[in-house]
């Protein structure tokens, strides 16, 4: 594609969803924006372009943004967390959330929903939910993929790839070519559209807020900013979850990395729990 072309869309997706397409990322921009441009019945990618340039606020311009987010996703995705979660972290918020009998979860980048659906079916199994107040956010930026995540509706190859077969069974009927989960993990979470640069919604405390595999495609400063916000929402003795790839070292200096169980997750030091 042009230069133009692609600098125009990595102006885009920088200011709308805080995304950096490198030079050399082209590739990436015509696989993912060709299909949108003929569903959207342009005759090639470089008059879509042109489309974004005439119509600055045009409805396309979301969808372009959507397009060029990522979306990889999977039930269980790095098994060591979700067994941090399972032994450590939720028995200790049964601890010490025991009397209140309330708990508050946020998954900032739900994708499809396979990770919030994971770590529900977690509380399902192994946390008191039928006697206590469990809310559960999960959140993205791309209305499409919040569309299928509400709908909790997944291919084989989807399944496939890490759902462990008893809870596929427990938790998940058949429905011809697709599997889907129950209506009970479903009702569990909560699915609303939030794009993380900007202006957050009111949010109650959180006490466990998954970050995850969202920090590596943004900059420094909207990785700063981010984890600020996300420090000030986290319940002083929580909990944040990043990918294996992240951090908040040279970031944010209020967190501080905790190995649990084999897992590295992220608590607030002591100085900075008042």
């Amino acid at each position: 594609m042009r230069s133009d072309d692609f600098n125009c869309i990595r102006d885009l997706v920088k200011e709308h969803a805080a995304l950096l397409l490198e030079p050399g990322k082209e590739y990436l921009v015509e696989s993912r924006l060709t299909p949108l441009a003929r569903q959207e019945g342009f005759s090639s990618l470089q008059q879509l372009v042109d489309h974004l340039r005439s119509r600055p606020g045009d409805e396309i311009r979301r969808k372009v943004v959507e397009a060029m987010t990522t979306n990889e996703t999977s039930f269980f995705r790095e098994m060591r967390v979700f067994e941090m979660f399972r032994k450590t972290i939720l028995p200790t918020l049964t601890a010490v959330r025991g009397r209140e009998r309330s708990i508050h979860l946020w998954c900032a980048a739900s994708s499809t929903g396979q990770e919030p659906y994971s770590f529900a079916m977690l509380l399902r199994e192994y946390f008191p939910v039928e006697s206590w107040n469990v809310s559960f956010l999960a959140s993205d930026i791309s209305r499409e993929t919040l569309v299928r995540a509400r709908a909790g509706r997944y291919n084989q190859l989807e399944i496939n790839r890490g759902l462990p077969a008893h809870l596929l069974v427990k938790y998940f009927e058949k429905r011809g070519a697709t599997w889907e989960i129950s209506p009970d993990i479903r009702r569990m979470v909560e699915f609303r559209e939030i794009n993380l640069i900007e202006a957050w919604p009111s949010l109650p405390r959180m006490d466990v807020i998954f970050l995850r595999n969202v920090l590596i495609y943004l900059d420094r400063g909207t990785k700063k900013d981010i984890l600020s916000r996300t420090r000030r929402l986290l319940n002083p003795d929580g909990y944040l979850l990043l990918g294996g790839a992240e951090t908040t070292t040279n970031l944010e200096d209020a967190f501080e990395p905790v190995v649990l169980n084999g897992a590295t997750c992220f608590r607030l030091r002591p100085q900075n729990r008042a």
